[in-house]
């Protein structure tokens, strides 16, 4: 069958566009989450819509999953191959197809990167607010896909508050367009079900954001303090006073040691925490609100604040904290990167239990996260060549994401679930929840060959009734189709 696809791919894609070489598709066998690894049976390169439209239908009639990827830095396996299918690259999709000023709004391709088009703007007073660390090399259309944040999330929000149209191949190889240039369409939240479904709807094509203002004022300051329960003290205390930062970041000792040894980012020494804090907006009110976070944080027991004097020094701060990820790289051989969402309030308390779990089972964990609304990023560090420390660090992380949701918040607050969480969607909601929200990707893709084994740790399938059955049950017993 994928022999018989290939060909057929080949002859309407044109030379160049298939891959089918097994030392070529090693390239495409896992994306930033590097410990789940898949070989495709065969990979398309695609360059526009068409292309896209044509691979997908080829897939919907010969019933074979497909899965789309970008820039391939996603952490939760969402772009993981499927043995068995066609891994849809749109990397090279990168053309910036408008900018308006005028219009607020610009329209790309998904293979455009974040930082590019934040690049393109600039000139005429705008930039693309969304923000990942991994901004210089991730994708628009990757992060329309995981709904992707970053640190200026906190006063910005995430992707899907900044797409308001969308180029959309459905799972049958259809495209249509959700919502446009204009803000709230009329109907249902297509796009909002769209941005952060993991790519089990369909593929993105072209994508229309929002473009923000540059601010007419940007100050950074660094904060450090001896411990991580000052420093969330600090973060509350900021929130609590009616201060909005563009972005409050947070790192502890551990991250901080990575960062020096990856960046020399000049932290001060001896800081069990460091937060930094960005305010932007009209001059007169940032001045107003900066002189309250200096003075919260020194309430909070700041020992030292440095505040940016010029870009260069702002670039600086950002540069130890967005090398953070890969930093730790030079104080571990390997590590796991989680991701997880707790009460803002609740950080000193949950970061005490992380590092009660990180003794016990024998591993260390390094915390960066986004202070401001609890977003945490822990680093959970191990060395696979000593025997049991894998395990150990897989436990460790998996109950991170426990005291998540014990303490009110959420598995993922940006990566996604995609193959790594699955299993944890269970503990998070119940069998109707997951049954209403499969009703959904049901409607999307019957078939059930968009990016599966994604998201859901037991697809349903589509047409069977949620909910329990008895053994005498059938799937059809209403007379619905069972795909």
């Amino acid at each position: 069958m994928i022999a018989g696809l290939a060909e057929r791919l080949r002859r309407e894609l044109g030379p160049g566009r298939v891959i089918t070489d097994r030392q070529e598709l090693r390239t495409y066998e896992c994306d930033g989450l590097a410990h789940h690894k898949v070989v495709p049976a065969l990979a398309v390169l695609a360059q526009s819509t068409a292309q896209v439209a044509a691979t997908v239908r080829a897939c919907a009639e010969a019933g074979v999953p497909f899965v789309a990827r970008g820039s391939g830095t996603g952490l939760s396996g969402g772009a993981l191959p499927h043995a068995d299918g066609v891994l849809i690259v749109t990397a090279q999709m990168r053309d910036i197809l408008d900018i308006s000023p005028a219009d607020e709004r610009a329209v790309v391709q998904p293979g455009v990167i974040n930082l590019q088009l934040t690049r393109a703007t600039t000139p005429a007073g705008y930039y693309y607010a969304p923000d990942p660390s991994s901004q210089q090399i991730c994708s628009i259309g990757g992060n329309v896909a995981e709904n992707s944040g970053g640190a200026h999330c906190l006063k910005y929000g995430f992707t899907v508050n900044h797409v308001t149209g969308l180029e959309v191949v459905t799972p049958d190889g259809s495209v249509t367009r959700l919502g446009g240039r204009a803000l709230d369409p009329p109907g249902y939240d297509l796009i909002g079900a769209f941005v952060g479904s993991e790519g089990t709807l369909g593929v993105a094509t072209e994508v229309t954001v929002k473009l923000t203002r540059l601010p007419e004022t940007v100050r950074t300051l660094l904060a450090a303090f001896h411990g991580v329960d000052q420093a969330g003290a600090a973060t509350s205390a900021i929130i609590a006073a009616g201060v909005v930062p563009a972005a409050i970041e947070m790192m502890d000792a551990l991250a901080i040691e990575a960062a020096e040894a990856a960046v020399a980012c000049g932290y001060p020494p001896g800081a069990g925490a460091v937060l930094i804090v960005e305010l932007d907006g009209p001059a007169a009110e940032v001045a107003a609100q900066f002189d309250e976070v200096v003075a919260l944080c020194e309430g909070s027991g700041a020992f030292e604040i440095q505040i940016a004097a010029d870009d260069s020094q702002r670039a600086l701060f950002w540069k130890g904290r967005k090398s953070a990820f890969a930093a730790v790289g030079r104080i571990s051989p390997d590590y796991i990167v989680q991701d997880g969402v707790i009460p803002r309030t609740a950080l000193p308390e949950v970061l005490r239990r992380i590092d009660e779990l990180a003794t016990s089972n024998g591993v260390r964990v390094a915390n960066v996260f986004h202070a401001g609304d609890g977003n945490l990023h822990p680093l959970v560090l191990f060395d696979d060549a000593v025997p049991g420390e894998a395990e150990r660090a897989e436990t460790t992380s998996g109950a991170i994401i426990d005291l998540c949701i014990e303490y009110g918040g959420s598995i993922t607050g940006e990566h996604g679930v995609g193959a790594d969480k699955a299993k944890y969607m269970p503990r998070m909601f119940g069998d109707d929840d997951l049954d209403t929200m499969q009703l959904l990707r049901c409607a999307f893709d019957p078939a059930g060959l968009a990016n599966p084994g994604k998201i859901y740790p037991t697809p349903r399938l589509c047409g069977e009734r949620p909910g329990r059955h008895t053994a005498g049950d059938t799937a059809n017993r209403d007379g619905a189709e069972v795909f």
